[in-house]
């Protein structure tokens, strides 16, 4: 393994050494920690960490290597990877790499033998803070520098940056092996149009799963885009970045209310709740994990969940016709609201996990009733 060094700066003076486990160069973003035990390579792969320096809070990261197939997208995007320690050899009969070579093959600037403890109670305490991890500077006060220049998530539309270009189709279940909370669809399948925000691979096997034949299309398509696809159903997906710069994206979800039943998760979440009248902030240092419990205020039970966000619906900016169904047991955020009168509803975690519990699956299938319920009731 190699021994090349590798520096974290951050914008509040505090540079770090460390060891070069990734691809060489520099990389900076919002430095954010995850709390979640496994799931590495998900949080890799998962588009909603564009923007983001990553790091994991469980001390030994990489001892299952990676397996091509639990990608959740087709590259990586977190901006770098911080750990306490990468394994250095890897056991899993599945794994088509190890961590290290992978996080070379992608690109991504990876470092450990840090401090990880320190680094987390340093943006509990301090709230989002911006850094650079390098392997090729040195030079403390170049690298904190470099880190108060950095470029923000806030006022970023980081979605169009990590969406699809142009349509397609998908037609993927979950893989037979997947441990599936929800039933399989058995009735009639309804065509879905899911905006790409940025959506990982298991929200589309889930919709697929309990069924809904989803059409993908770029953040930045028009209402007359949407409607070319005949959907039934509109899906919102997650993605990164601050909602309010998502301007495409509110004018045509804006355009569609009304129009077709609609749900919405992490940033589709917070989008929706812009265009229904309410607002978002961010967070100090966000919702980072597969860990998070969360009330629904509808059951009175509380899920497990998989949660990877950065801004916020702000409770009280709901106006009366956006009903709080969920509700964060940490911090008391809002996690989820419904229309009072409109086939409109969305949550702020994510209910496909991967990684994480399986909790929280059955909102698939409570948008398929939805859905159905709708359309039996205008025909």
């Amino acid at each position: 393994m190699s021994e090349t060094k590798a520096w974290i700066g951050i914008e509040n003076g505090v540079v770090l050494e460390g060891r070069s486990v990734g691809a060489p160069g520099e990389a900076q973003g919002d430095l954010v920690f995850n709390t979640a035990m496994t799931g590495y390579q998900e949080i890799l792969t998962d588009p909603s960490y564009c923007g983001q320096v990553v790091i994991m809070t469980y001390p030994l990261i990489g001892n299952y290597g990676v397996a091509e197939e639990d990608c959740e997208s087709s590259r990586g995007w977190a901006e770098a990877f911080i750990m306490k320690e990468m394994a250095s050899r890897h056991s899993n009969q599945r794994a088509t790499d190890s961590l290290g070579d992978w996080l070379i093959k992608q690109g991504v600037v990876a470092i450990d033998r840090l401090d990880t403890r320190r680094l987390t109670k340093m943006t509990r305490e301090e709230g989002s803070l911006r850094c650079v991890v390098s392997t090729t500077d040195s030079d403390p006060q170049s690298l904190v520098e470099k880190a108060r220049a950095a470029e923000s998530t806030d006022g970023r539309d980081l979605a169009s940056v990590v969406s699809c270009k142009k349509p397609y189709a998908w037609a993927e279940g979950y893989h037979e092996s997947y441990p599936s909370e929800i039933s399989r669809a058995a009735g009639e399948r309804f065509r879905c149009v899911a905006i790409d925000l940025g959506a990982k691979k298991n929200i589309l096997r889930s919709l697929h799963h309990c069924g809904f034949d989803a059409t993908v299309v770029p953040s930045s398509s028009s209402l007359e885009e949407v409607l070319a696809h005949d959907p039934q159903a509109i899906f919102l997906s997650n993605g990164p970045g601050d909602p309010s710069a998502v301007t495409s994206t509110i004018e045509t979800v804006g355009k569609l209310v009304g129009k077709l039943p609609i749900f919405g998760i992490c940033l589709g979440h917070q989008i929706l709740s812009i265009v229904l009248g309410a607002q978002t902030e961010k967070m100090p240092f966000g919702h980072h994990g597969a860990n998070h419990p969360v009330r629904d205020l509808t059951t009175g039970k509380i899920e497990i969940t998989s949660q990877n966000h950065s801004f916020a619906v702000v409770q009280k900016s709901l106006p009366d016709h956006l009903e709080l169904t969920h509700l964060n047991l940490n911090d008391h955020t809002v996690e989820g609201m419904r229309h009072t009168s409109l086939p409109i509803f969305s949550v702020q975690y994510h209910p496909e996990a991967a990684p994480g519990p399986l909790d929280s699956s059955h909102l698939f299938n409570r948008f398929y009733e939805l859905v159905a319920a709708e359309l039996q009731s205008t025909t």
